[in-house]
């Protein structure tokens, strides 16, 4: 009997369990100004647009206000978040294309209290080629941004923390959120490739600091799809540490089930399934980000 009791799956339960009461117990610091995190990696498939939306939703239920800026065409932060993106719906287009204030576009997320979404609409798919001819093509985001923030001070209702969901690829809509942002998120999948692509990345985070945005950093490093069961995992894991000590959080997301079913029921898996293995992770990301800002602010 007592094997059973000492089994992979009941230490497993008992060490969700623990996680569970401890983050009871946690409160996230709130920053002492707006936080702008440009969630990126041009390697499709690590986990980009749930690591968005999951670590949003968790800073939320922390109690803290938190806004999604979907950028990415295909709307899946949209979609996951609830958030009407369809048919007349005005969003992220309309703020880079046509001066729409962030302030007219947002839309509360009806699961999450404290979360909002700025929502991306099928327009968005043509926007690399639209911004091509206009003027401040790569600085509309920061300028729309900066608006919206300066509002929202002055009307008491500051938010804790942006996130920006960039694309798969390094276009101007990506250029946008480096430019607005002034720290990256690089969620990193424990597969074979994960390295693959985050050089050209920091080249590109390089050249908006030299160029257009000197406080830039890669501010944290999240590994997405962790099995903790196989040795690529651990493998993976140990390279990403060695090459970015300092950015990559302790916490790993879990490969999940549930995780992955969420965004089909228009749900981040915090709603989803609060109690689950993804959710906490998640929940336990959100709070070493908020802790760790903390720390190095001195808060």
């Amino acid at each position: 009997m007592s094997d059973v009791f000492d089994s992979p799956i009941a230490r497993q339960i008992a060490e969700l369990n623990a996680k569970k009461k401890t983050l009871k117990k946690k409160s996230a610091p709130r920053p002492g100004k707006t936080r702008v995190l440009a969630v990126s990696n041009q390697k499709g498939g690590v986990g980009k647009t749930t690591t968005t939306v999951n670590l949003a939703a968790a800073l939320a239920t922390f109690g803290l206000r938190v806004l999604v800026i979907d950028l990415d065409p295909q709307g899946n932060a949209s979609t996951a978040l609830n958030i009407d993106h369809r048919g007349d719906a005005i969003g992220s287009y309309e703020v880079l294309l046509e001066d729409i204030p962030l302030s007219e576009v947002i839309q509360p997320c009806t699961e999450v209290p404290n979360l909002f979404c700025s929502p991306a609409t099928l327009n968005l798919a043509g926007t690399d080629v639209e911004l091509v001819p206009l003027e401040n093509r790569e600085t509309r985001l920061r300028s729309a941004l900066e608006s919206f923030l300066d509002e929202q001070e002055t009307a008491g209702k500051r938010f804790d923390y942006i996130f920006i969901d960039c694309p798969p690829a390094l276009g101007l809509l990506t250029v946008n959120a480096l430019v607005a942002a002034t720290e990256v998120l690089i969620p990193i999948q424990s597969e074979y490739y994960a390295l693959e692509g985050i050089t050209q990345l920091r080249d590109t985070i390089e050249q908006m600091r030299g160029y257009l945005n000197p406080d830039l950093v890669v501010s944290t490093i999240l590994l997405t799809m962790y099995d903790r069961r196989t040795n690529l995992s651990r493998e993976v894991a140990e390279s990403v540490r060695e090459f970015f000590p300092k950015e990559t959080l302790d916490t790993e997301i879990p490969r999940s089930v549930r995780v992955s079913e969420a965004p089909s029921f228009s749900q981040t898996v915090i709603s989803y399934d609060p109690e689950g293995v993804g959710a906490v992770a998640y929940k336990e990301a959100a709070l070493e980000i908020a802790q760790r800002g903390a720390a190095k602010n001195g808060h």
